[in-house]
């Protein structure tokens, strides 16, 4: 006689696509409470049912399937990314942050660039919104950009990363203090005649980081010499051309704060070039302390900046619009950043 093998019914389960509705089943809960407990984007709940909700799906082999989830909710369980650019590591550690934040929820992020040309930036956006995304988060926000606002106006769930318009929901850190702390360090080191490459003046970053440098002079009564503070593009290369010809038009300049870890790289370049060696001639603090600052050869004095909290903080004000909230509930969140001394600042040498 023909031997017949049988199976508990939570085996039988597994062996077949596990539904939410087998889930509730056992769980004897309703379906809806279910699709709650398990959804990743909602705060877990420590209620009893949820627990025996969740022991129930990982008993059963319960395995969430976010095309289905997202036909239920009526989106589509993604989160669209515009950077100016991904050969700019600062952005690739935004985008990779927000990628990691996105996975945790459940979430899919997909990235495009448009350099910083508005024209090609609104194309990537409907690019983006073509693929049906559930939200945008720009880090390519320019002051005078009208984007955002059409984006306010037209209802598009998206929050503005590391740079603000002052409106629209926004991460950022706090550029005005990270500015401050910076020229503050190479105050306190005895440096008095100070330049700054702010970076380019259409980005708020650039104003705010400026800003955060005037405070620290103005508190310790010393001028700010305006034919220092030298707005130029992010890039290495602006570093090196900008920072090489105010050095040459004012050898006194003893220390040089770069808003912006490249620009910083350039600088140090530029003073090698002039015979003035970082850091026995001149102190040069950076910003945001990508990867490489801590592996040159002269390892920069930077101010660190939080970008997985940045992108957490993002992702939490998108979802808030997605569930609901309006634009203006949606409160802009601002992270800290902090200083970290390495070996291309020094005390100036007169002062020792």
């Amino acid at each position: 006689m023909r031997c017949v093998r049988r199976f508990p019914q939570e085996r039988l389960l597994a062996m077949k696509s596990v539904t939410l509705k087998d889930v509730a089943a056992a769980a004897g809960v309703s379906v809806s409470t279910v699709s709650r407990v398990l959804d990743e984007r909602l705060p877990a709940s420590k209620s009893p049912s949820a627990q025996r909700v969740r022991q129930v799906a990982a008993e059963l082999g319960y395995r969430r399937h976010p095309a289905a989830s997202a036909l239920r909710r009526g989106d589509t369980g993604t989160v669209g990314v515009l950077v100016p650019r991904l050969t700019d590591t600062v952005m690739a550690l935004l985008f990779e942050a927000l990628y990691a934040r996105a996975a945790a929820r459940g979430f899919f992020a997909l990235v495009s660039v448009c350099g910083d040309d508005p024209d090609e930036e609104q194309h990537a956006v409907d690019s983006l919104l073509a693929r049906r995304v559930d939200g945008l988060i720009l880090a390519t926000a320019r002051l005078g950009d009208t984007l955002p606002k059409t984006l306010r106006e037209n209802g598009v769930p998206h929050v503005l990363a590391l740079r603000s318009d002052g409106v629209s929901p926004s991460s950022v850190c706090d550029d005005e203090l990270g500015g401050y702390l910076a020229t503050r360090h190479l105050i306190d080191l005895g440096h008095r005649r100070i330049g700054i490459l702010p970076g380019p003046d259409f980005a708020s970053t650039a104003h705010r980081r400026l800003a955060g440098f005037r405070r620290a002079m103005s508190e310790a009564n010393l001028a700010v010499i305006e034919d220092n503070v030298r707005h130029s593009g992010f890039g290495f290369h602006a570093g090196y051309d900008t920072a090489e010809a105010m050095i040459t038009d004012d050898p006194s300049i003893t220390a040089v704060f770069a808003a912006n870890d490249r620009l910083a790289m350039g600088a140090v370049s530029a003073a090698a070039h002039l015979s003035r060696p970082v850091p026995d001639s001149l102190s040069i603090v950076g910003y945001n302390d990508i990867p490489v600052s801590s592996q040159l050869a002269v390892p920069l004095t930077t101010v660190r900046v939080p970008f997985d909290q940045i992108a957490a903080n993002a992702l939490d004000l998108l979802l808030a619009q997605t569930q609901g909230s309006s634009f203006e509930a949606a409160t802009s969140r601002t992270s800290l950043p902090s200083l970290i001394p390495r070996r291309s600042t020094k005390q100036k040498r007169d002062t020792q």
